[in-house]
């Protein structure tokens, strides 16, 4: 089979839109990870010993399980508890949960690079606990964690095919849908290859030059 260039000019709006739909449900997911990991980080460091073993294996769970297994299971088992989604919502909650496990250690790792001094002082000053991570800790710890975030932003984009499991229309979706149409899975695979190695390039390029910058801003090297 060769390669169609009339069927590739053809198909590449519709995998265009399909690559915004993808851009958009890593966007979403990673916003709701690096919300909900920072949740968990702080939740695990707490007094309470119930909640920190609850939250902790709660982190345990979602790494250790399939991402796949959770999109079916917020999507399918969801219903029989009345919880109704749209694929769409319903593929933005699992990875947003999935990676918010693995975003959690990330914070993890740059609370506790924090100084124990830095604790100390906050304590010595009667500082909440609010106020010690939000003008003390976080301003701190987050910095050091750009690396591993943006490694897990670039991981998110690239699981995204996995909601084409729910019907999702996102790239690899469209490109399935596409060759099923056409009996042609050349030109609309490659695309699809060709799309994720550009931006997924592009973001760790783009991350490395930001964890360069905070480093020179705070003086790291």
């Amino acid at each position: 089979m060769h390669w169609d260039w009339q069927f590739t000019a053809e198909i590449l709006p519709r995998m265009l839109w399909a690559t915004l739909n993808t851009l958009m449900a890593a966007g979403l997911g990673y916003a709701i990870a690096a919300v909900l990991g920072l949740v968990f980080a702080i939740a695990q460091r707490t007094q309470f010993r119930p909640l920190t073993v609850t939250v902790r294996e709660i982190v345990e769970f979602l790494r250790s399980t399939p991402l796949v297994l959770q999109i079916f299971f917020v999507y399918y088992v969801g219903p029989e508890y009345g919880v109704t989604l749209s694929p769409w919502v319903a593929g933005m909650i699992a990875i947003g949960l999935h990676y918010a496990a693995y975003l959690s250690e990330v914070y993890r790792g740059g609370i506790e690079s924090v100084p124990k001094g830095q604790w100390e002082a906050c304590t010595a000053i009667n500082l909440s606990t609010v106020q010690t991570y939000r003008r003390i800790i976080l301003p701190q710890a987050l910095p050091p964690s750009v690396a591993g975030m943006g490694n897990y932003l670039i991981s998110i984009f690239k699981d995204t095919p996995m909601l084409s499991v729910i019907g999702v229309a996102e790239l690899m979706q469209a490109a399935t849908a596409i060759g099923g149409q056409n009996y042609r899975y050349l030109e609309p695979y490659t695309i699809v290859g060709v799309v994720f190695l550009i931006i997924s390039l592009f973001s760790a390029a783009t991350i490395r030059s930001f964890d360069a910058w905070i480093r020179r801003k705070l003086g790291m090297y």
